[in-house]
């Protein structure tokens, strides 16, 4: 990982040559714990937010296959068209209505098409609601171009579930956007379909726009139907979806997203895209065709697996003095909250530490989850179970009255 010295150093940088505008970028406080983590000996992570499984042979043997066949150039600015084509097709079918290629374009990751989504419409004045916890991007990406974050906060107490009456008081003249995302990073919350209805007809009886970020889609549980921003809008004039194959297909280093918009946005996004990344590796477009076009059994066994680290954790959450859980219904993570106005930061440092479990800490995804702390359930139960034999006699000892 290096010397966590020198990434502090470089983070933490206020040299005049950068543009002002990187002093809204936080240090992130995922990668400060992690090279900490690195220094150290027997760590067990329940930081990382990234599936633990191999993608399906398939996917991989089509990425190699595209080598071997000299697919290594640029594709079309949108993407590869037998990408788009079969995101529209899989899109189509999963919330029957019709979507056609063009309203479609493949990005390097979500994080760039969320980098496109918010760079190029946040602007001074404009403002952004958005949850609070809420995955770290979004903030400095609108604050970074003028814009204001309005944060709306939820509640472990409450399963971190968005209150869609909050969010339409919280609309006014200056509103341009909401961001959703959901399953949530870092809450894991899923919003129900009639949050998600009143919001977005709301926000398009206002004329605001809806973002929404559903890179974890496919990371559902108890058998639920995922309520997707697609399934509540009549058309797609203010509604732009955000997923990848990252977590659905544990692709993430294969760096492969989409952006859904209305056909409009996407051709004056193309053009923005084109000056961003150019397009998304060629290869592993090919490898995302496969995916797409073959079956559901690797998802389906992902999902049981997680379903049940999920369930033992929510118990070991419920034995650990001092932590406030619930149950998450999708993604891969759980917020506890420690009690009122102790540092999550503190409690995360002194458990690395002194016990050699990585956690995040809540402020990393915002102020309302200051007194939290991020735990991620991408790693074999085997590994929770023995962080937990550590962290509940750990948390026995504190006193943070």
């Amino acid at each position: 990982m290096g010397n966590s010295n020198l990434d502090t150093d470089f983070y933490e940088s206020e040299d005049p040559i950068w543009n002002p505008a990187l002093l809204t970028i936080p240090v992130p406080g995922i990668r400060r714990m992690v090279n900490l983590a690195a220094d150290m000996d027997d760590v067990i992570h329940l930081s990382i937010g990234q599936p633990d499984f191999k993608p399906p042979e398939h996917v991989i043997q089509a990425g190699v296959d595209a080598l071997y066949a000299g697919q290594t150039g640029y594709t079309m600015d949108a993407g590869l068209p037998e990408l788009l084509d079969s995101l529209a097709e899989y899109y189509s079918k999963r919330y029957q209505r019709t979507l056609v290629p063009e309203n479609f374009l493949v990005t390097t990751g979500a994080t760039e098409a969320l980098y496109l989504a918010l760079t190029a419409t946040s602007a001074p004045g404009r403002e952004f609601i958005v949850p609070d916890p809420s995955f770290m991007l979004y903030g400095p990406l609108i604050r970074m171009n003028g814009g204001i974050v309005r944060s709306i906060a939820t509640r472990a107490e409450n399963n971190h579930q968005l209150d869609p009456q909050e969010v339409i008081d919280a609309m006014g003249p200056n509103t341009f956007a909401v961001i959703l995302n959901s399953p949530s990073n870092p809450t894991g919350t899923i919003y129900p379909r009639e949050t998600i209805d009143a919001i977005v007809e709301e926000a398009a009886y206002r004329g605001i726009h809806v973002i929404s970020d559903e890179v974890y889609d496919h990371l559902i549980y108890d058998g639920k139907d995922y309520p997707s921003v697609l399934s509540s809008c009549p058309d797609l004039d203010h509604v732009m979806v955000i997923s990848s194959f990252s977590k659905t297909f544990s692709m993430a280093g294969m760096r492969v997203g989409w952006l859904i918009g209305s056909q409009g946005a996407i051709k004056k996004l193309r053009r923005y895209h084109m000056f961003t990344t150019t397009v998304a590796n060629t290869p592993c477009q090919w490898a995302g065709v496969a995916a797409l076009r073959g079956s559901n059994q690797f998802i389906d066994s992902m999902v049981e697996e997680y379903q049940g680290r999920r369930d033992r954790l929510v118990e070991l959450v419920e034995q650990t003095p001092h932590l406030t859980g619930y149950k998450p219904d999708g993604a891969f993570y759980l917020f506890p909250s420690l009690p009122e106005g102790v540092d999550g930061a503190n409690v995360a440092l002194k458990l690395l530490r002194e016990t050699g479990v990585c956690t995040i800490s809540g402020d990393t995804f915002g102020d309302a989850g200051r007194n939290a702390l991020r735990i991620s359930y991408s790693t074999s139960l085997d590994q929770i179970e023995e962080a937990f034999s550590r962290i509940i006699p750990w948390m026995e000892k504190q006193n943070f009255s």
